[in-house]
């Protein structure tokens, strides 16, 4: 029969990995992840369940955030045998509650001073700061190399077959947008960079554009509107012909 012991003791362990979500969701939040999604991301690492989302790449290609992952990793593959060797000691000698005690009273405390806006503030300071010296531009992701905030964008937009865009030259398209730039072409295996604005449409051309996303959806409407039919498997064999 389960005793009042055991029952302490393992919702004392569930308090520590509910402690230890809250403090990594917090810390992710701080390097520029939306919470709900940083909460997810820091459970779905904890309990090795191995979601592969786009947003799993947000973390992945992030180096402070692959750091905190693999210590969550770690941690949710080594807590299983901690739980199950500490409730073999419980079950032998009713030792073992103390010192969880003990580890939980440490992590709230470290979850209390996490959740203060000074801290918050000094630690996010502290964490760009650690980006800029450590970590070379090519290693982080392309959202936080071009600053990109809530009104900006930055796509791709292919270019289909009924595309108004082919034929016409880059400058074309965009003139009049002061906020729109297009970083690079990928036609086929070719990618260009020169002398962009010169250069003519092309049925097949993957476009990556960058800028404020209202001017982007207006110019590219067409081609964004057909690469969402595309997403949700709508009309794909008459837009790829």
């Amino acid at each position: 029969m389960v005793t009042i012991i055991e029952v302490t003791f393992i919702l004392m362990y569930f308090g520590i990995i509910a402690l230890v979500v809250e403090i990594s969701t917090i810390l992710l939040k701080m390097t520029g992840l939306d919470k709900d999604i940083a909460r997810f991301q820091a459970i779905s690492m904890l309990t090795g369940t191995g979601f592969t989302t786009g947003e799993s790449e947000l973390v992945a290609r992030h180096p402070l955030r692959r750091k905190l992952a693999a210590f969550l990793i770690l941690f949710g593959a080594f807590s299983l045998a901690v739980i199950i060797s500490a409730l073999s000691s419980l079950l032998a000698n009713r030792s073992g509650i103390p010192q969880l005690g003990l580890v939980m009273g440490v992590l709230i405390v470290i979850l209390i001073v996490t959740k203060m806006k000074k801290v918050q503030e000094r630690l996010t300071t502290r964490l760009e700061a650690d980006m800029q010296k450590v970590h070379v531009m090519h290693e982080l992701p392309i959202e936080d190399v071009l600053f990109v905030g809530k009104d900006d964008m930055c796509t791709e937009v292919h270019v289909f077959y009924d595309s108004k865009l082919i034929g016409e030259c880059i400058g074309d398209c965009i003139e009049g947008e002061a906020d729109i730039n297009v970083l690079f072409i990928k036609r086929g295996d070719e990618v260009i960079r020169r002398n962009l604005s010169e250069v003519k449409v092309q049925e097949g051309d993957v476009l990556l554009v960058y800028g404020d996303r209202s001017g982007i959806e207006r110019v590219f409407e067409m081609e964004l509107e057909h690469m969402e039919e595309l997403e949700e498997g709508e009309d794909a064999e008459k837009l790829l012909r």
